[in-house]
């Protein structure tokens, strides 16, 4: 019996003529089996099934808790549907940056429209956004139509709320500031059958200045490392080939616990040994905590990918001191180089961030000195978003014609140094993991090397989700067009 059917037999197994039962997961079991029978008579008043859309914003932890929550859906009797013309909707949210924060308010515009012809239709909204009280006082204020609001630490009450929202009227706000609790074995639904994300901690202990995410993620807490090799070992049977250990800070995994704790690197070669697996990744890394001993493992490892995010933000010193990212420019050269003269063949990607407030020319002169020198396989640059409630945000904002002119030249530089660093397996057969038929010519299929570099070469869908050699005949700037060796 696989990890899904436990599940439902765990839930057949409720007595909803019962109070609910006080002890997770049993509790939102309950509460699956309340709202089943509500969807039920619901669907059989309207004549077909009841839909459910749910759209995610944001991060990797974002896409992975949005496939916790489709899985309750589709657990309950929902059918999936991509369009947000549904009996449910439900926004997982990002706060990261302001322009996330529009989109969502721009999107809800819609689905009051939608509401208006059907007035049996809830719309939820959840994630780090919901985490913000001026988020919450606008909503209440303009956005009555929400039927339910609830944040990032009590995702896991989802069926629970689900009930709440069906059985009472008016919108139904639950936040949490903080939690410590961690719920196993909910229903999940995957987005892909052959590889998935696997959240190893919730919450960050870190506080960048310019980050609201401790403050809508909350404090570290990492799940016990034999609950994240059970869910390995899971999708293992499952068929699922390539894991993503997820976390805000994964070099810090653990550390909370105290001594006696697996630290990530021993993580790692705990998740190694899980066979079916043959690939792992993670993310993300801050470079403060980095040890010799994650090196060391990646070195040695079969499985892991020969891929690092290494988030830079800053190359001045001064910047990285304000941002409160605890390196310098100089340690953080000197990580890189260790890490390449460790493993050769592996691939730097970064995050970096321009216009943080007071950066002048120069720090930005040292960003581009630091982009040489490491040679990023890619950079994901931003324009710094103030966000309210972070200390950043009341610092001297930097004028934005300067932003603007460094962020123009910092780009510049990202795209010269990465193209000739991608380039370099030109011309080489290297196995690829096939992901999905190519968006822009169906005759192609789309897959990524280990280093992460999307390859595009000619095949039939039936190799979705297989690993297949590919000889990589032109490098395209950030990808590679090949053929089936």
């Amino acid at each position: 019996m696989g990890y899904m059917e436990d599940i439902e037999v765990m839930v057949d197994k409720q007595d909803l003529t019962l109070p609910p039962p006080a002890k997770e997961p049993e509790r939102q079991y309950y509460f699956i089996g309340k709202c089943r029978e509500i969807i039920r008579r619901k669907s059989e008043e309207a004549g077909r099934p009841l839909y459910a859309c749910s759209v995610c914003f944001g991060c990797q932890m974002n896409a992975r808790d949005s496939e916790k929550l489709a899985g309750i859906l589709r657990s309950i009797g929902f059918e999936e549907t991509a369009s947000e013309d549904a009996d449910f909707v439900i926004y997982n949210t990002c706060t990261v940056r302001d322009n996330a924060n529009q989109r969502v308010f721009g999107r809800l515009g819609a689905l009051n429209g939608y509401k208006k012809k059907n007035p049996g239709m809830k719309v939820a909204l959840c994630g780090c956004m919901m985490q913000e009280d001026l988020v919450i006082r606008k909503l209440q204020k303009s956005y009555g139509f929400v039927d339910l609001i609830f944040g990032t630490h009590n995702l896991y009450k989802f069926a629970e709320l689900l009930y709440r929202c069906y059985t009472e009227t008016g919108m139904i706000v639950d936040i949490w500031e903080d939690t410590d609790k961690i719920v196993e074995d909910l229903p999940v639904e995957r987005k892909f059958s052959f590889k998935s994300g696997v959240n190893i901690m919730f919450g960050c202990n870190n506080f960048c200045s310019y980050c609201i995410v401790p403050y809508v993620r909350g404090r570290e807490r990492s799940r016990a490392p034999e609950e994240i090799v059970r869910e390995v070992r899971n999708l293992a049977a499952d068929g699922v080939k390539e894991v993503m250990l997820l976390g805000q800070n994964v070099n810090s995994y653990g550390k909370k616990q105290g001594e006696g704790f697996m630290s990530f690197p021993e993580l790692l070669r705990e998740v190694e040994k899980v066979e079916g697996i043959e690939r792992i990744r993670f993310m993300t890394s801050h470079p403060k905590d980095l040890s010799d001993e994650l090196i060391q493992v990646m070195k040695e490892s079969k499985k892991i990918c020969r891929h690092l995010h290494l988030p830079l933000q800053s190359g001045s010193t001064r910047i990285l001191e304000k941002m409160n990212r605890r390196y310098t420019k100089e340690s953080y050269l000197a990580l890189a180089e260790k890490i390449r003269r460790e493993i050769p063949d592996i691939s730097i990607t970064t995050d970096i961030i321009v216009g943080f407030p007071g950066e002048t020319e120069k720090d930005a002169e040292d960003t581009i000195d630091v982009i040489k020198k490491v040679r990023f396989d890619n950079a994901f640059t931003f324009v710094y978003s103030k966000r309210t409630g972070t200390p950043a945000a009341a610092m001297e904002q930097a004028p934005q014609a300067l932003v603007r002119e460094n962020f123009d030249k910092i780009l510049a530089c990202v795209q010269e140094t990465a193209r000739e660093r991608v380039r370099r397996f030109e011309g080489l057969t290297m196995p690829v993991l096939v992901e999905e038929t190519n968006e822009q010519d169906s005759a192609f299929l789309t897959g990524r090397l280990s280093n992460n570099t999307v390859v595009h070469f000619p095949g039939d869908a039936s190799l979705i989700g297989q690993i297949v050699d590919v000889t990589l005949d032109r490098c395209e700037g950030f990808y590679y067009i090949g053929k089936k060796a």
